[in-house]
């Protein structure tokens, strides 16, 4: 039996009273490479679930379980089915949604940088390269936890957009690709703050990214914090949403000062925009429709 309705927010504890599993989802539309929030209350057993064909991974919350993850850039536009299975006493429960996945309509520009930056590497480059891209690796490689905060993600410092996440990018004249974070802009030596709590699994002066900060929040989820002229945390600290992790620069691959911030969760980056809209503590409406 398929059961048509829809849910307001602050109805959501009493409906989890009468016992029956609810979904929700945010944000309901969606464009490719936005991170999604998935909550089901009303359970005591955490359920399974997929977003498309990309399994969720479940973490307990009040009420219930939650997940997050993201949808791929090269996600084309359309419905996607979003499906939970939870135990019940007789038979599984599936409860189903849907993304209505919108065309992204990204921007692009031409940009300049130094040649070293879009010519081929001579060795020892490529040899620093190659050692960053082992250090991002590992440091992502961090144990799926629960949610280390408590709180909303928050802007790391308040100031202009210069390039959104999703940035179609030629470098030179030459070499094309697309931005995977958003650009603030700000003075060298401005604050950079954590955008939530969580624990810092890198510091460390990379060659594209220059002086990097991340923080790994749990639930799959991490933050980067690129170009810093001061790094002011250390590797394995424990911080709070809003403490100093360190000062916009222009170290690495810039066209001057400013901070890149980025957003990972699930192995791919996502839009830090559309996260700082989630909202962890609350459900919002939604349309579900529930198989018995």
């Amino acid at each position: 039996m398929r059961l048509p309705f829809l849910l307001l927010a602050v109805g959501l504890s009493a409906y989890a009273a009468e016992g029956r599993p609810l979904l929700s989802l945010q944000p309901e539309i969606v464009r490719p490479g936005d991170p999604v929030l998935v909550t089901v209350r009303g359970l005591t057993e955490a359920p399974t679930g997929t977003i498309g064909e990309r399994p969720l991974r479940f973490y307990p919350v009040r009420e219930g379980f939650q997940a997050v993850t993201g949808l791929p850039v090269e996600m084309t536009p359309g419905a996607v089915p979003v499906k939970v299975t939870v135990a019940a006493s007789a038979e599984p429960v599936e409860l189903t949604g849907t993304l209505n996945v919108v065309a992204a309509g990204w921007p692009s520009r031409t940009l300049k940088v130094a040649n070293k930056f879009v010519k081929p590497p001579p060795p020892e480059v490529q040899a620093r390269m190659e050692q960053d891209k082992a250090a991002f690796a590992a440091a992502f490689a961090q144990p799926f936890v629960p949610p280390q905060f408590g709180e909303n993600f928050a802007w790391p410092r308040q100031g202009r957009i210069t390039a959104p996440y999703g940035d179609l990018r030629t470098y030179n004249g030459k070499k094309q690709s697309q931005h995977y974070g958003t650009d603030v802009d700000g003075a060298i030596g401005t604050p950079v703050h954590a955008a939530n709590a969580g624990t810092v699994v890198m510091t460390r002066d990379n060659f594209a990214a220059g002086n990097t900060v991340m923080v790994h929040h749990g639930a799959g989820l991490y933050t980067t914090y690129f170009h810093l002229s001061a790094m002011e945390v250390k590797d394995g600290q424990r911080v709070e949403r809003g403490q100093l992790l360190g000062k916009v620069g222009n170290t690495g691959r810039v066209t001057g000062p400013h901070l890149h911030w980025g957003v990972k969760v699930d192995d791919m980056w996502v839009d830090g925009e559309t996260l700082l809209k989630l909202d962890f503590g609350g459900a919002p409406a939604v349309t579900q429709r529930d198989k018995e």
